[in-house]
């Protein structure tokens, strides 16, 4: 039967005992998430507290991990979502991408709107992929991917 947490205190601890786990057994996200066959963004999105695991992946996670049963029951509770706290972000990289929807935000909306009309880029129905490839001018580029259904307000 799905459970769902009422706070997010459980799961954040939780993620604290997965990456110890990770970091303790030298593991990549990638690693982690072979053979429960969901994706890398998916299972690490889980991983920190943000989705529920299938009761299968879950096991092979935990097994992963060598996390208890609890733990694995844990994982494949429906968290209280949401990872920022309400101030602006202070971790570097997390910051970038609250500066990127600051500066880029709008123009986003304007052009999801300009091309699909009144509506919202599923977060529910959504992929997700992260890639590096190289810079032609030196260095690496991160290209990432956000893959939402649109979803049009009716109405009524």
């Amino acid at each position: 039967m799905l459970q769902s947490q009422n706070r997010q205190a459980a799961r954040q601890a939780l993620t604290d005992r997965v990456l110890i786990a990770k970091a303790r057994k030298d593991l990549s996200f990638a690693e982690i998430t072979a053979g429960t066959g969901l994706s890398k963004a998916f299972v690490t999105a889980a991983l920190l507290g943000q989705h529920p695991l299938p009761v299968e992946a879950a096991e092979v996670v935990g097994k992963t991990l060598e996390l208890d049963a609890d733990d694995v029951a844990l994982l494949q509770t429906i968290p209280l979502r949401g990872s920022l706290e309400e101030a602006i972000p202070s971790d570097p990289t997390v910051y970038r991408f609250y500066e990127m929807i600051q500066v880029y935000g709008t123009t986003l909306k304007a052009l999801v709107h300009e091309e699909f009309g009144d509506g919202i880029i599923s977060a529910i129905n959504f992929k997700l992929d992260v890639q590096k490839v190289e810079d032609p001018e030196g260095g690496s580029r991160a290209v990432i991917t956000l893959d939402g259904k649109f979803l049009p307000y009716k109405p009524f």
